[in-house]
């Protein structure tokens, strides 16, 4: 703790990192229970002999750093909310302080690294503090769903690949392009444009942007059923070529070159 013109500051230090498949704040979702994604949590090997006993837990909390939301604002318009609400009464990444809490399931220990499930914290996340997930104490079932109309359910809609979205998403994963897990996720939340997934008419279709790619698809209301019909660049044919004299934009390239830059 130090002190400065008065007010308290405390400094705290990392004990660890967080080794996780997601790399962009797009990609995690938006609560951990949904996701069956394994990683690993790697201490400081000084910690190992402060995990003894931990391997008897089913469930930790995971107490860390949104390292990559340096600002916030005082209100935010959270996934399932139509109006605004102040930051502290949502669970928003972007806080004056920015701390993130979740529970993992933990797999294993072994030495100062915790094997994990259920994660949604991003490749790199540093990690301030570990807690024992205690049941008695930490699930409340008096709580009420404050101002939620209901408690999230969790992805509901049925996605669906046309042939030719199943083919060029294949051929990105053979570029190091994976986007099927980020559209699947995206897409099972519905077609419903949101602050956090940027989805768009397209006439009859929907656009959803994952960072620089387009998926063009098609939502049935009825049985909530979505079909992905196409994959396209989000780059405009001379940014392709002039980024290409830099060596960059390969992917997109090659992708161009075989099927164009409009989806048919």
């Amino acid at each position: 703790m130090t002190e400065d013109d008065g007010e308290e500051r405390f400094v705290f230090r990392p004990i660890g990192h967080v080794e996780s498949p997601y790399v962009e704040r797009v990609d995690a979702p938006r609560q951990a229970v949904v996701s069956e994604v394994e990683g690993r949590i790697r201490l400081d090997p000084s910690l190992e002999d402060a995990l003894d006993g931990l391997e008897a837990w089913s469930h930790l909390w995971v107490v860390f750093v949104f390292h990559h939301n340096p600002s916030w604002r005082p209100k935010v318009l959270p996934p399932r909310s139509d109006k605004r609400r102040g930051v502290l009464a949502t669970r928003s990444p972007h806080r004056p302080n920015p701390i993130g809490l979740s529970v993992v399931r933990l797999l294993r220990v072994e030495g100062a690294t915790l094997h994990v499930r259920e994660l949604d914290m991003l490749d790199g996340t540093p990690v301030l503090d570990i807690k024992p997930y205690v049941p008695y104490a930490d699930a409340l079932v008096e709580a009420n769903d404050g101002w939620l109309r209901q408690p999230d359910p969790g992805p509901s809609w049925h996605v669906t690949l046309a042939p030719l979205a199943d083919e060029q998403l294949t051929f990105l994963a053979d570029l190091d392009v994976d986007l099927r897990p980020s559209l699947e996720a995206a897409l099972r939340l519905g077609p419903k444009p949101h602050a956090y997934r940027r989805i768009r008419r397209r006439g009859d279709r929907h656009e959803l942007a994952l960072k620089e790619w387009r998926v063009i698809f098609i939502p049935r209301e009825s049985d909530e059923a979505i079909l992905v019909e196409a994959i396209a660049s989000g780059y405009r044919p001379r940014q392709i070529a002039e980024a290409e004299t830099k060596g960059l934009l390969a992917a997109h390239r090659a992708f161009t070159d075989r099927w164009g830059h409009a989806p048919r």
